[in-house]
């Protein structure tokens, strides 16, 4: 006999489960802040408020439904413990409310789920296994466990429980920020989104809400095409934690009549989102929190200009590493670190002058690198690499003039 999350019917969520998930976390669970942006609002266009859900103490959303999936457990599938296949954040909640709750929880991740979130989940106490390279591996391995050794599955999208709790973010958008007009969502396996939709639109039909997931792992808007969840091939992303392969059966089927627009973004917009947050927010979000706001920066959501919106920051569980990486790829895209190729003279004072010329164009060298063996023929030139950091695409354009006014040739820019 195995011990499993009973299947009840797909849309079988209820705003009333939604307000007694409300009143089953509080305490266990942060009300966290939804604060307007003025530094936001001025690069969008529109009145941008942002709901900080990466200040979570596990650092996302996924807190609100482990937590009331777990605190419905009866006494033997508590004693016998629960397990779930998680790229992270759903792990980490398990990890902490199992801990506060005296609960045993095993987490299979892929074998590529960022180290920070497997850390995190041991040290929390939780049993960390590695399974396969993406979340369909790892659930695989996750099912042999629940037949082995009894353990409930806790579905990080798709059971009842999970959705119901993850509502709760809508309920406190719309008593924090009165008069919203649209709230903006990041998409993965479709609990954050079904849940928050449910609440918001029994409450306030005319909220406009929005959903966001990378072109690499689009299966809402798969499933959209398809009328039903279908599987698809992902790639990897930024946006690891929206990395799902295929959409909740439960989840599409409550979002589906109640979301109004999914739209997808790149790996490079994600970035920018990154980097734009970082500098304006003073917050580490991750790529799936960053989602919302890589889709005003790609000019996906042009509709919402002028109006009221809540970005929703699911998440700031970004590997330090990744992000150091993310973050300079963001200044790349924003045109403020720039690569590029200068020949020079071979002559001594060559090198000189050209840092002499990139100083006083105001560019800050990064990297900088001769190349003489695999150069020109010319053997009076050296070519000399160079990464430079810059105000803007203009400051770029000024450079590289003042660069070709000294008889520096630019080539290979980037």
């Amino acid at each position: 006999m195995t011990a499993t999350v009973a299947v009840q019917p797909a849309a079988d969520v209820r705003f009333e489960d939604i307000l007694a998930a409300r009143e089953r976390i509080a305490g266990g669970v942060f009300v966290t802040p939804c604060v307007e942006s003025p530094a936001l609002s001025a690069i969008t266009g529109a009145e941008v408020h942002v709901k900080l859900e990466y200040e979570q103490r596990t650092g996302s959303f996924k807190e609100r439904g482990a937590c009331n999936a777990l605190m419905q457990l009866g006494p033997e599938e508590r004693a016998r413990g629960v397990i779930a296949a998680s790229a992270g954040n759903h792990a980490l909640a398990l990890a902490w409310h199992g801990k506060r709750l005296g609960i045993p929880v095993t987490v299979v991740m892929p074998v590529h789920a960022p180290m920070v979130k497997q850390r995190r989940c041991a040290e929390l106490g939780a049993r960390v296994l590695n399974a396969g390279d993406t979340i369909a591996d790892a659930r695989m391995r996750a099912d042999e466990l629940v037949a082995a050794e009894r353990l409930t599955y806790v579905n990080g999208f798709n059971d009842h429980a999970i959705v119901a709790g993850q509502g709760t973010v809508g309920l406190e958008i719309l008593e924090q920020v009165p008069g919203v007009e649209a709230i903006v969502v990041p998409v993965g396996g479709g609990g954050l989104i079904a849940g928050l939709a449910l609440a918001t639109k029994t409450l306030r039909p005319a909220v406009r809400v929005v959903g966001v997931e990378p072109e690499r792992c689009a299966s809402y808007a798969a499933a959209l095409a398809a009328g039903r969840p279908v599987r698809i091939d992902s790639g990897p992303t930024l946006a690891d934690g929206l990395a799902v392969p295929e959409v909740g059966a439960r989840s599409f089927e409550i979002a589906r009549t109640r979301v109004d627009e999914v739209v997808t973004v790149t790996e490079d917009a994600i970035a920018l989102a990154i980097l734009r947050l970082a500098e304006l927010e003073k917050g580490v979000v991750e790529g799936a929190g960053a989602a919302p706001l890589a889709a005003f920066l790609a000019g996906k959501l042009q509709g919402l200009r002028g109006k009221r919106v809540v970005l929703v920051l699911c998440g700031g569980n970004i590997d330090p590493l990744v992000f150091s990486r993310v973050i300079e790829h963001g200044l790349a895209v924003d045109g403020r670190l720039v690569k590029f190729t200068a020949i020079i003279s071979d002559r001594p004072g060559g090198l000189a002058d050209l840092a002499a010329t990139l100083a006083k164009a105001g560019a800050s060298v990064q990297q900088i690198h001769h190349e003489r063996t695999f150069g020109e023929a010319d053997v009076s030139t050296v070519m000399v690499q160079c990464v430079v950091e810059v105000r803007d695409r203009v400051h770029a354009e000024s450079l590289y003039g003042a660069l070709e006014a000294r008889g520096v040739r630019v080539t290979a820019r980037s």
